[in-house]
């Protein structure tokens, strides 16, 4: 199968990758050039633009930072559906709002193909891994019929069918919400222990083992405890997820309380410049305000 990939960024690459080890004629674009040269080593053809990647392809994906990315590079000058093919399935696996999920699906079946919103869960470690849940919205049996290749890039017990196009975009919406503002909470939790006397490792265990226990501790909060903010899933992605989640919940006329003081804590930490540090960097909000820093003693336990 032809398959065309535009933006291989931290999640882009390594889900191009996938697609290109299941046997598939892959062709890739990226705003940076040099982001395609292990791709190209591996076999797929680089191409000079959104619409050189989209020609002939039975599939395109997108995997890109903003909404507004994703219909410029759709509709734009040299843009994906000035070349898409009749019948070709464009999948999006950008985190979008519903709006702009629907608004790109109008504008792909006026060029005579099909739309998917499929963002993705799991982060980079996933991505790398290719055991992402994918949760996608659009027509029923175009899922169906690019189930194979969405298995390439996720765990298929993790492939999600939601419903009509932007149900996909709501979901991921929802559950980066409760990641993101999971995070928060850890935070404050471990400055509010630490301050009272309480170490981060026997804190880290106590809830770990208890109701409070999440994905997000044991992923995110591990970080925190580390002091590791390296780029991963960054702040200015996560200020941006929680915006439009919060949007999508005035919209409906939702009071969204605790997704309003994450937006808030997210928007301070890009003031401070951490906008492309890891999202876990927000803890050092918390450490400043408690006067403690949130690491586990040194025993090599953490390791």
């Amino acid at each position: 199968m032809k398959i065309g990939f535009i933006g291989l960024g931290n999640m882009g690459q390594h889900m191009a990758r996938h697609v290109l080890e299941g046997g598939h004629d892959l062709t890739v674009f990226d705003l940076s050039r040099d982001a395609g040269h292990p791709l190209e080593d591996a076999g797929a053809t680089w191409a000079n633009s959104p619409a050189e990647a989209a020609r002939g392809a039975d599939i395109v994906f997108t995997s890109l930072p903003l909404p507004a990315n994703v219909l410029e590079v759709a509709t734009g000058e040299g843009g994906v559906l000035s070349t898409i093919s009749p019948g070709a399935v464009f999948v999006d696996l950008s985190t979008i709002d519903p709006d702009t999920a629907k608004t790109l699906d109008a504008a792909v079946r006026s060029a005579g193909a099909h739309a998917l919103d499929s963002p993705v869960s799991g982060g980079t470690v996933g991505a790398e891994r290719g055991d992402l849940c994918l949760m996608v919205g659009g027509d029923r049996d175009v899922f169906e019929r690019v189930t194979p290749i969405l298995n390439l890039i996720g765990d298929g017990e993790k492939l999600v069918y939601c419903g009509d196009i932007g149900t996909g975009s709501i979901c991921k919406l929802a559950n980066n919400l409760v990641g993101l503002s999971t995070g928060v909470i850890i935070s404050e939790a471990f400055g509010m222990a630490m301050k009272a006397g309480v170490d981060a490792r026997t804190l880290y265990d106590v809830i770990t083992a208890s109701s409070g226990d999440s994905a997000a501790l044991r992923g995110w909060g591990t970080s925190i405890l580390k002091g590791d903010f390296e780029p991963g899933f960054m702040v200015d992605l996560a200020a941006k997820d929680v915006g439009l989640a919060t949007r999508l919940g005035r919209s409906l006329g939702l009071p969204m309380e605790a997704a309003n003081i994450a937006q808030q804590r997210f928007i301070e930490a890009q003031r401070r410049g951490w906008g492309r540090d890891a999202t876990p960097a927000i803890g050092r909000i918390q450490e400043e305000r408690a006067g403690v820093e949130f690491r586990f003693p040194k025993t090599g336990e953490e390791d």
